[in-house]
């Protein structure tokens, strides 16, 4: 493994670096206060972007993406993540690559929309009585001829409110398992305005001001054979194959939050002067800047050696969990000691600090719990003794 970023990475790093302050942070406090990302800002942003070559980065050449590999993607991924996530997320968008899975018909239909910037794509999988516990869904979709019937409902869905169709994962049928009977699931495309699906605001949120999440409820929605996406009861199969580095996304955007936080705190200790001096120059606050830089060096290299060990086709579960449980609960600690060095001022909305810290509460539960995380890794040390 290369410590050392190639020209072509630093490039990257350098032009998305320079999108996001130039093109995003302008735009930052507008979201924050009023919880609101305009569609004219969106389509503004969205055409610079692809104009950058930052649009769906994520996705192969062959689909008319970027064509990164996942290292870089991951570093593209930090930079991006240092500002306001409705803002990076809905104006660079980054299709799912579970569209990848789809047939050439659904390519057509979903996936080079979303690359072209024309559609955006949602995923729908968590419920209200089933968060990690997926196969504990109640949502179902039943067989009936030549097509399958929904009924259900899924909540927490982000970014539906602008989302054109929506990937649903439904119970289809049960298996024997050892540990009793379990939920076999199927993907399904849903377009929007689909009979039977209907859409409602969701909750607000006091993390990511601006991007929002929906309740989807099924009754008696039709759809046909030709919307599954993958095979029948392998919904999960099609998710794991194409989901899997998601954890590591989390685990980079967190990374350039939590830089622009310790940013923050160790230019406001060099200049921030109390009794006589520097506050940088006391002990109380020169031992916090150290231990957050060290922990966000950390969770930035267990970062970088997930993607790596990924383009080697070497990753395992636990790679991946400990990216994201130490990344999440870094980003926790820094944006709360940089609150903590500027003080009141840390609390006001007219530096980032707050935001960050808001936004940070979230990573330690989407995308799989940071007890999720060490229940992972915890299984795959004891499987080899029998634990």
């Amino acid at each position: 493994m290369q410590f050392a970023m190639t020209e072509e990475q630093q490039m990257i790093v350098d032009t998305t670096r320079s999108f996001v302050e130039n093109e995003l942070y302008p735009h930052e406090l507008e979201v924050e206060r009023s919880g609101h990302l305009p569609m004219e800002i969106i389509k503004e942003v969205q055409a610079k972007a692809m104009d950058t070559g930052l649009y769906a980065a994520n996705m192969p050449e062959e689909v008319g993406g970027a064509g990164l590999d996942t290292l870089t993607w991951l570093m593209y991924e930090k930079e991006l993540g240092r500002t306001n996530y409705a803002l990076h997320w809905t104006c660079v968008a980054r299709p799912s690559n579970i569209l990848l899975a789809g047939t050439d018909e659904q390519k057509e239909k979903y996936l080079y929309p979303c690359i072209r910037g024309e559609k955006w794509d949602c995923l729908a999988m968590t419920e209200p009585g089933a968060g990690s516990d997926l196969r504990g869904m109640k949502a179902s979709a039943r067989e009936d001829g030549d097509d399958f019937i929904l009924n259900g409902t899924k909540h927490f869905i982000s970014h539906i409110d602008i989302a054109d169709f929506s990937i649903v994962f439904m119970a289809t049928g049960e298996e024997d398992t050892p540990r009793g009977k379990k939920k076999l699931i199927t993907a399904f495309f849903v377009d929007k305005g689909t009979p039977g699906f209907n859409v409602r605001e969701g909750y607000r949120n006091v993390s990511h001001r601006g991007y929002t999440n929906g309740v989807l409820e099924f009754d008696d929605c039709r759809l046909p054979k030709s919307a599954i996406l993958g095979e029948v009861h392998k919904g999960f199969q099609v998710a794991n194959d194409w989901l899997g580095a998601t954890r590591l996304q989390v685990a980079a955007t967190c990374l350039g939050r939590a830089e622009r936080a310790l940013r923050h705190a160790v230019e406001y200790s060099a200049e921030r002067k109390q009794f006589g001096q520097q506050i940088s120059k006391f002990q109380g606050i020169s031992f916090k800047l150290a231990d957050m830089a060290t922990e966000l060096k950390a969770a930035e290299l267990l970062t970088w050696h997930g993607g790596w060990k990924f383009d080697q086709g070497t990753v395992t579960e636990t790679d991946m969990s400990m990216a994201k449980l130490k990344a999440t609960e870094m980003l926790a600690m820094v944006a709360d000691e940089a609150i903590q060095i500027h003080g009141g001022m840390g609390l006001m909305d007219e530096l980032p600090l707050e935001r960050i810290w808001r936004d940070a509460r979230v990573e330690r539960i989407w995308e799989g719990t940071s007890e999720i995380q060490r229940h992972i890794i915890s299984r795959e040390m004891l499987r080899p003794l029998g634990g």
